[in-house]
């Protein structure tokens, strides 16, 4: 983050929403769609906050991991600047979660992006699951490409979750902000129960269009809906994305100063750190 960026927001604490810890003892799920190309530790990844004026992290449950979440809960036992999701099975009961909690859990991560199938959210495990992250107070922070979004936003909704849908919803290159499910979004956001990570714009093919989904999602849902997340340490861009651009960025997407202001600070630290 520059230097006048941050000078802008010096009377928040800036929230990093998105970003993922990779150990090479840890081992992948059967099916891990990346092997890291290294090693992204907490202490790694506090330094980089600390090198670019950032106070605070979330960290995004790792896919490759599986139903692994030992190594987020644990950088968030050990440092209370951070947070993380956690992915679990179905059937997970409410007592492991309330366990995650205590460690700094604050969501369940649903990575749906690279499964054939969506799970059936009006199965019993699934109905038990979001039932108890309501309870909680959690969310469900959600990746998966656009066009399959009104399949089941509505379930979700209709659940009683908070839900954080990752990566501006990934509307798809060509079809831009016409695409259905982008659509289907901007409704779900002004309903009142769905936020939106202004991250990894670099995954979308084309920063026009992420600007195009930031300018969008900013005139339907206002700042209040809206956070920015770095996605450190860009899996599978690693060597050409850096963490100033990605915090950069923010400024192409959104020109307000007071607009930047909730979706760094204001947003997101009332979200995951109240």
């Amino acid at each position: 983050m520059t230097s006048a960026t941050a000078a802008a927001l010096s009377s928040g604490r800036i929230v990093d929403t998105h970003a993922h810890l990779f150990s090479p003892v840890t081992p992948l799920a059967p099916g891990a769609w990346h092997a890291p190309a290294a090693e992204a530790t907490a202490e790694q990844y506090l330094q980089v906050l600390d090198a670019h004026g950032i106070d605070l992290g979330v960290l995004a449950a790792a896919s490759i991991y599986g139903t692994n979440n030992d190594d987020a809960l644990d950088a968030c036992r050990r440092h209370p600047r951070l947070r993380t999701t956690v992915i679990v099975a179905p059937d997970c009961s409410l007592p492991q979660l309330q366990a995650m909690a205590q460690a700094g859990a604050v969501g369940v991560r649903f990575q749906w992006r690279k499964l054939q199938n969506v799970p059936d959210l009006d199965a019993p495990a699934y109905r038990r699951l979001l039932r108890n992250i309501a309870d909680l107070g959690w969310h469900v922070q959600l990746h998966d490409d656009s066009h399959r979004l009104p399949h089941y936003l509505p379930a979700l909704e209709s659940s009683g979750v908070k839900l954080v849908v990752d990566h501006f919803g990934r509307p798809a290159p060509e079809r831009g902000l016409s695409c259905p499910g982008f659509q289907h979004l901007l409704a779900s956001v002004q309903r009142g129960r769905t936020w939106v990570k202004l991250s990894s714009g670099f995954r979308l093919g084309s920063p026009q269009l992420a600007r195009d989904a930031a300018q969008a999602l900013l005139r339907h849902a206002g700042p209040q809906r809206l956070m920015w997340g770095s996605d450190w340490p860009f899996a599978a861009f690693e060597g050409s994305v850096d963490y100033a651009q990605t915090a950069d960025d923010l400024v192409g997407w959104v020109d307000d100063d007071a607009a930047r202001q909730h979706i760094l600070c204001g947003t997101p630290a009332d979200f995951y750190f109240a």
